[in-house]
């Protein structure tokens, strides 16, 4: 991946001037907990191979009506991992909402799910339900950040919920410690968005540190439609040879909204409930949007 020699540079800084602790020790810490977050939590379906392999999903999920039923029907059908994107269980992501509007529908996928938490699922204090619920496979809870392989991929969990600050040094270090050729990272909030809720600027030295190190794909949900974003940088210029491109994917259930603008780089939204599904590969990735009913959107790229 890019950028390596300067991340090392600027970390090996923070190390002198920390005491020369290991910039790559996992020692970061969550005032919500005081543990170190999981950097990597069992579970059965993230393989690490050289084969292709499926990342599926899609945020802000269950109502309690028949959408949330219509979209994981299609995870029924597409095998691999899934990711969730927040906004699990509305409207208060409490333990009644767990159990009866996400468990019945996406939670018959919850052995093989990968999430992270929206600012719904905190509308429970410190989305005790959703840790509750996912349990290792949500990180250590309280913290909600951790990565995991996907085949040839690094894939790497954020929570936009909680300070940013306090990610930022896990981040580096965890980037350094897996130099796969390709990268992606998932959160919930979005950095550029067409959408009515419009960027969350909070976000922005995320996609600063991801893009230093070379990631090519960020997954956001959020906004309730489908939107694909061309690679760009953190500050919305378009970069086709060093940009992340952006996917909202906040189509599992919530009900839908329409773009209200169109941000620079959009190539496509869509207002439809569905999912996304990534097949993940040595050094490329291929898209495609499956709707429950109408327009799709599929691609092709190449990692950096």
């Amino acid at each position: 991946m890019r950028g390596r020699l300067g991340l090392l540079l600027v970390v090996a800084i923070m190390a002198l001037r920390c005491g020369g602790q290991s910039p790559t020790a996992p020692t970061a810490t969550t005032p919500a907990t005081g543990r170190p977050p999981e950097t990597s939590p069992p579970s059965p379906v993230a393989p690490t191979s050289g084969t292709p392999q499926i990342f599926v999903g899609a945020g802000d999920i269950s109502m309690c009506d028949s959408n949330a039923e219509s979209t994981a029907r299609l995870l029924d059908g597409i095998g691999g991992t899934v990711f969730t994107l927040g906004d699990h269980a509305y409207f208060h992501g409490t333990r009644e909402e767990f159990r009866t509007c996400y468990d019945p529908t996406w939670g018959r996928h919850k052995a093989r799910t990968r999430p992270v938490p929206g600012n719904h699922d905190y509308e429970s204090a410190g989305a005790a339900p959703y840790f509750e619920y996912f349990g290792p496979n949500a990180g250590t809870a309280g913290a909600g950040y951790y990565s995991f392989d996907v085949g040839a991929w690094h894939v790497v969990a954020l929570n936009s919920n909680i300070s940013i600050d306090s990610q930022l040094a896990w981040l580096q270090r965890d980037l350094l410690a897996n130099r796969a050729e390709c990268t992606l990272a998932y959160f919930h909030h979005p950095l550029f968005t067409s959408g009515p809720d419009g960027s969350t600027p909070d976000v922005y030295p995320l996609w600063q540190v991801l893009y230093d190190a070379g990631a090519e794909v960020v997954l956001n949900g959020h906004e309730h439609f489908y939107e694909r974003f061309a690679p760009q940088d953190p500050g919305g210029r378009a970069d086709p040879v060093r940009g992340l491109r952006e996917f909202i994917v906040g189509t599992g259930g919530a009900a839908l909204y329409q773009p209200v603008r169109l941000a620079p780089n959009s190539e496509t939204r869509i207002s439809s409930f569905g999912v996304l599904k990534l097949t993940l590969a040595a050094g490329r990735y291929d898209w495609e949007f499956v709707p429950v009913g109408g327009a799709s959107d599929r691609g092709t790229g190449a990692c950096h």
